[in-house]
Parts: C-alpha cells; sequence; structure tokens
C-alpha cells in the first residue's frame, strides 16, 4: 500500500527538504545564465585579471629599479663629459688656453717673450692647435713652468724644445738679473669641433655677375 510523502516520518521529510536545498543550490551555482553564475564567471574573471596586472606591476617595479641606475649612470656620464670638455674643449677657446699659459708662466716666474699660431692639424677625432712660444728665465722656473703646464685641465704638450744658456747677445729682449735660460718650443693643445678648425667658403659669384 502506498504511503504519501506527509505521512512519511519526519526525518524522511527532512532528508527530502536538505536534498531539494542542495539541488537548488547547485543548479544556481552551476546553470549557465543564473545571476549565482553569472557572478561566479565574472568573479573568475576578475582574478585572473588581477593575477595579469600582478604580474604587470612586477615586471614595471623591475624597470622602475632599473630607471634608478639608469639616471645614476646618465649622472655619471654627464659628469665624464663635462670632465672631457674641460680636458679637450668643442672649441678652440684660445683666450681661455692664453690665460692658462701666461698664469703658469706669471707663477713660475718665466717671461714668454713671442707667441705665435701655428697652423691647425686635423687628426681622426680632434684638431691639433699649436703655438711656437719663446720663453726665458731662471733653469728651475723654466722647469716649473712645463710642471705646471703638465697640471693644467686642458691638455698641453710640449715639443721641439731649444733652449740655450744665456750668453751674451742671446736675446733680443731685456731680461731679469736672475736669468739664465731662454730658447723657443711648441705648445700643443686640442679642440673637437670641426667647423671652428674650417675656414669660412669662399662667396659663389651671383648670376650673370662679371668677373674682373
Amino acid at each position: 500500500m502506498a504511503i504519501s510523502f506527509k505521512e512519511a516520518p519526519w526525518y524522511i521529510q527532512a532528508l527530502v527538504f536538505v536534498a531539494l536545498a542542495i539541488l537548488l543550490l547547485a543548479a544556481g551555482e552551476y546553470t549557465p545564465g543564473l545571476p549565482v553564475a553569472r557572478a561566479r564567471t565574472e568573479l573568475e574573471q576578475l582574478r585572473n585579471q588581477e593575477t595579469r596586472l600582478n604580474q604587470e606591476v612586477s615586471a614595471l617595479q623591475v624597470y622602475e629599479r632599473r630607471y634608478s641606475e639608469f639616471t645614476q649612470e646618465m649622472n655619471a656620464l654627464n659628469k665624464q663629459l663635462e670632465t672631457l670638455r674641460t680636458i679637450v674643449p668643442e672649441g678652440k677657446e684660445i683666450d681661455e688656453f692664453m690665460r692658462l699659459l701666461q698664469g703658469s708662466a706669471s707663477a713660475s716666474g718665466v717671461q714668454i717673450r713671442r707667441l705665435a699660431a701655428q697652423a691647425v692639424v686635423a687628426r681622426d677625432y680632434h684638431y691639433d692647435m699649436p703655438f711656437e712660444i719663446e720663453v726665458d728665465g731662471p733653469y728651475f722656473s723654466i722647469v716649473d713652468f712645463f710642471a705646471r703646464l703638465s697640471r693644467l685641465s686642458r691638455i698641453i704638450n710640449i715639443s721641439d724644445l731649444t733652449f740655450n744658456g744665456l750668453g751674451e747677445g742671446r736675446t733680443r729682449y731685456p731680461v731679469r738679473p736672475n736669468t739664465t735660460v731662454t730658447g723657443s718650443c711648441v705648445v700643443t693643445t686640442f679642440f673637437t669641433t670641426a667647423q671652428a678648425a674650417q675656414p669660412p667658403a669662399a662667396a659663389q659669384p651671383a648670376a650673370g655677375a662679371t668677373r674682373q
């Protein structure tokens, strides 16, 4: 004889209700199109997006740390560039060179009697700018003069040294009483700008102009 659901024991009814609740919950969770399922899908997508963003942030943090390193390297290179510009300037800067030369001579007690510019010589990466100078003074003052030139911030080379002891008729200039050496040498400094070494281009005659 069949027994209706209402006549079943209470614990059977409870189990049926629990099973129905579980079934409805599972249907709401996993059945496509239902709000719970859509929310679960969106949550999963948001988690995936968060993971990708975290990976991108981690990669950018590496670049951020390297940016600080690049900034320090750039500052160091700029300082090196400024130092190189002092050692070998971009332009001739003849006035500054004369000031350095005369300052070293005055500090050493040496007289520069003559200074003649020679032709600029082109090299692979720079230009030589030589000057022939004639100096006189005490021997140790001459030595100190060349020592001071070697310590200047700008590179200066000395070549073609020709020095003699001071004798009768050896100099055309009045000298100090303690002067013992007179002579000449070539003092060469350097610069890097090609335009400064090139003479201006000759003007081209205008169209239709006649030559004399």
